[in-house]
């Protein structure tokens, strides 16, 4: 088992959304990028890019670029579209890369939900009663 003290740490963002999903890790300031990728780069149909295969495939690159630049943990930022309109909840692609960057022998440490949410600003579109189905 390592040393607790000898973990460099990095910061994975996850944007999952149901039509991509978007993994990109930095250094611990969040200032500089180590590995960026997303489920569209390894995929070739529109309808495959937020599906866990393609998560799991973009996850595993940006693991491997993490693991090559020396980093050894990482704390996990989920973010949903969110918004005024968006779904608050991610995507199917967000749990997949999670799963598959703690089985490449990353250490997770904080795993946050970073969606934004809307302080009352934009009025939701539907109309003054709704969306009638």
């Amino acid at each position: 088992m390592r040393d607790k003290s000898n973990i460099r740490w990095g910061i994975c963002y996850i944007y999952s959304s149901y039509n991509n999903t978007i993994i990109h890790i930095t250094d611990i300031t969040g200032s500089e990028t180590i590995a960026i990728s997303s489920g569209g780069q390894h995929v070739k149909a529109h309808r495959l890019e937020s599906s866990p295969t393609a998560a799991m495939a973009a996850s595993k690159k940006v693991g491997e670029i993490a693991l090559e630049k020396g980093l050894s943990g990482l704390h996990i930022k989920i973010k949903a579209p969110g918004g005024h309109n968006g779904p608050n909840s991610p995507g199917p692609g967000a749990q997949a890369a999670v799963r598959t960057l703690s089985r490449m022998g990353l250490r997770i440490g904080i795993i946050e939900d970073v969606t934004p949410l809307p302080h009352d600003g934009c009025r939701k579109k539907g109309g003054k009663r709704g969306r009638r189905v």
